[in-house]
């Protein structure tokens, strides 16, 4: 069993990634019998296999050390040739969706019906036409990824990374969390110049590709390349709407009695990490000893995660250090030919570390039991609200095992932690909803964009302000959400998921082992059904639903005045 750092890596030339895509597509195109087809979709399965894994090796080696010369280089290729190797297998989904074959096969059960819808987005998605626009695409996202990993924040004597700066926000202290605000804002405010050009250039490269593909702007463009197959900005809609009505005035109530027990007025954007008068709660240990409460949860929890456990720990799949030039956030990968996950996040002492062993490792555990999914090549784990949904729910079924890392502690965890996953849902919707306006306005100036976040949050988070938090109060608190730069749409699968997740621990409080295995049915058929049919399945409700989320808010908020009501016994 090889560790993490000793897989090996080796680039696929574009050329020789081009020779062998060329010939399974005339493979498709000249197959005499589906048997032919199902062979050439075979090496292809394969040849995405030896591509996936090279690139994400490649950029899991950048990421852990941006500054690494040769894996930089890497990187900078795959960004370079990524959209010619799509092109040749949108060309390849061409001649699948073309075949004769197609109703032979699926009705055989030999390529499930989902496999060819999705094929039909993925034409939706891609164009020979946008390669070079990709291109550059990329090459900005690159420019932005490594201005914000190599940024430098000093506080108090020290030049810190922002994960590291992000620590005092949540002190007892409100002077250190206000310093830290201000450090922020300051230090964002020096970059202002490039982190609005960067952004300018990112909206006008994807809004020129929409427009060359035909769509009027790019949030049509954007849904596709999420690869969603049961909702659209309609869906969307309704459950923004859902959110307003249901969520944000409980989370305003919510957290209004907060800044009363901080003895604040008003809440301020600084204040707004700290739960707890005292202090937050946080780990009781350390790296060590997290991950020793990590495999001893995962060995209780179940023989499956207490297996997968083992093996994350024993090829050391995880980064978790804190430092200089290394990507300032947090993720889960997989390489697939070796069928290995791998985790990277920023320790730094607070609660939020406990969270990568439980939401991270989320991920993980459904790529550790999809692996040998016979369609997850063409699926993986599922559209990314289902992924999210993973890992999001994960950190709920936790909750049993959380005095394992906070020891007395565990109960303000659990009251913190589902405050903050139920004021997350405006936050996020926010974070949606920013982006298809910028994109339906493309030409929009900064000043502009800031002052349609500054709306955004009057409307979702009216209970906090962001007045004198230098730059902040401008309305740019977007510029170090790095999905919006990254992974334009992406945002809104968290909230989708965490409607889902949200759903899981209310049922987990009725009836924790049924509800674990409906979690792990939903874990484990990866992206083989549709994020609505999967919730329907395990029983939970469709938040595109109108009024789909008042119970979830009723119980979410139930639940926490229990909580409270025990945290307050003597």
């Amino acid at each position: 069993m090889k560790k993490v750092s000793e897989l090996d890596y080796t680039r696929l030339p574009i050329e020789d990634f081009g020779k062998e895509a060329t010939a399974i597509i005339e493979q498709v195109k000249n197959a005499a019998s589906a048997q032919e087809v199902l062979a050439a979709r075979d090496k292809c399965n394969d040849l995405i296999i030896r591509w996936e894994t090279a690139e994400a090796l490649s950029y899991m080696r950048y990421s852990i050390n941006t500054a690494d010369a040769f894996y930089l280089a890497e990187k900078e290729y795959y960004d370079e040739v990524g959209p010619q190797a799509q092109n040749y297998l949108l060309e390849y989904t061409k001649a699948m969706l073309a075949t004769p074959f197609r109703q032979e096969l699926e009705e055989q059960g030999e390529i499930i019906p989902l496999v060819f819808r999705s094929f039909e987005v993925e034409l939706k998605a891609m164009s020979p036409e946008i390669i070079e626009d990709m291109i550059a695409e990329n090459q900005v996202v690159s420019q932005y990824s490594q201005m914000m990993a190599g940024m430098e924040f000093e506080f108090r004597g020290e030049k810190l990374p922002r994960p590291m700066l992000m620590k005092y926000a949540k002190s007892p202290d409100r002077a250190t969390r206000k310093e830290a605000y201000e450090v922020l804002g300051k230090t964002l405010k020096a970059h202002s110049e490039q982190l609005d050009g960067l952004f300018d250039q990112l909206v006008h490269i994807r809004d020129r590709m929409a427009k060359k593909m035909g769509y009027r702007n790019f949030v049509e463009l954007g849904y596709y390349r999420m690869g969603r197959l049961c909702y659209g900005p309609e869906e969307v809609k309704q459950f923004r709407e859902n959110v307003r009505r249901d969520i944000v005035p409980v989370v305003a109530r919510l957290r209004k009695e907060i800044g009363e027990k901080l003895g604040v007025e008003p809440l301020m954007l600084y204040d707004y990490d700290l739960i707890f008068p005292q202090g937050d709660p946080a780990p009781k240990g350390g790296k060590e000893e997290i991950f020793a409460a990590a495999r001893a949860m995962y060995h209780d929890m179940s023989e499956e995660t207490g297996k997968f456990i083992d093996f994350m720990l024993e090829t050391e799949a995880f980064d978790v250090d804190s430092r200089k030039n290394k990507w300032g956030g947090g993720y889960c990968t997989h390489f697939p030919a070796y069928h290995q996950p791998f985790i990277l996040a920023n320790f730094n002492g607070t609660a939020g570390d406990v969270d990568v062993v439980t939401h991270e490792a989320g991920h993980a555990f459904a790529d550790y039991k999809t692996a040998k999914n016979p369609f997850v090549v063409e699926l993986g784990v599922g559209g990314m609200e289902t992924a999210e949904t993973h890992s999001m729910s994960m950190e709920f079924f936790a909750w049993p095992y959380m005095d394992k890392f906070f020891g007395e502690d565990a109960g303000r965890y659990e009251f913190m932690h589902l405050l903050d996953a139920l004021s997350f849902l405006p936050y996020g919707t926010i974070v949606d909803d920013f982006q298809r306006q910028v994109y339906e306005n493309p030409d929009w100036t900064p000043e502009e964009r800031k002052a349609a976040w500054r709306k955004l949050e009057a409307e979702f988070r009216p209970h906090i302000t962001f007045d004198g938090i230098p730059y902040l109060e401008e309305g740019t608190r977007w510029q170090y959400q790095m999905h919006i730069y990254e992974t334009p749409f992406y945002y809104i699968d968290y909230c989708l998921a965490q409607t889902a997740a949200l759903q899981f621990l209310l049922e987990s409080r009725k009836d924790y082992a049924d509800a674990f295995a409906r979690y792990v049915r939903f874990l484990s058929q990866g992206g083989e059904k549709v994020f609505t049919d999967l919730l329907e399945e395990a029983g939970l409700r469709s938040p595109f639903q109108a009024g789909a989320l008042q119970a979830v808010a009723q119980e979410s908020e139930a639940l926490l005045r229990q909580l409270e009501a025990k945290l307050d016994q003597p």
